[in-house]
């Protein structure tokens, strides 16, 4: 079994039982649609399989090393730095324009690899916010910790610069149009 299919598995496994944010959806179309993502940008398997995988250590009992035992140090490292870190002696609500704010300089650092991981997770999650915008409107927002939308505005217009380096894919330019359809510059400054 070559290292994507194992990614899907072990991610299928571990977000098992889980739903995603506001919805009936299983929580694995996320990471899947992640990896279908990164797909259409490059063909190397173990930025696929971070992809599958970039949320487990973040939201589930599974911790890095794991990770690195089971798909190796680079696949480990693609994953870790994707993942969220909470800020030792403030809640994770209260953390939250900290925690963004390190994703967004970490990733403007990051390698094209990264930045490409990161990519297929972002697109997805903004690919999700405008469906459900579409449907919910404003009252989208309260499904979030962070219930501000400016907020979510001032994060998502970070990454697009952040992932500029990747304005020659697709899926950077179908991630930056879906930030100015959810968050207009008429509205959000």
């Amino acid at each position: 079994m070559d290292i994507v299919d194992r990614a899907i598995i072990f991610a299928t496994k571990a977000h098992s039982g889980k739903l995603r944010k506001g919805s009936q959806l299983p929580y694995i179309v996320h990471p899947l649609e992640a990896l279908a993502i990164v797909a259409t940008i490059t063909s190397d398997k173990e930025l696929m399989a971070a992809a599958a995988l970039h949320d487990v250590v973040e939201d589930t009992r599974y911790e890095i090393f794991e990770i690195r035992h089971e798909f190796g140090d680079r696949v480990a490292d693609l994953v870790d730095s994707e993942t969220s870190r909470d800020i030792e002696g403030v809640s994770h609500v209260d953390s939250w324009h900290q925690r963004k704010q390190a994703a967004i300089d970490r990733l403007a650092a990051a390698s094209r690899d990264s930045q490409i991981v990161a990519l297929g997770d972002k697109l997805s999650n903004m690919r999700a916010m405008a469906i459900n915008y579409h449907q919910v409107g404003d009252k989208l927002w309260q499904r979030f910790n962070e219930k501000d939308p400016a907020s979510h505005a001032w994060y998502y217009r970070q990454l697009v610069k952040s992932l500029a380096p990747l304005s020659d894919t697709d899926a950077y330019q179908e991630f930056a149009r879906l930030v100015d359809q959810v968050f207009p510059a008429d509205k959000y400054q």
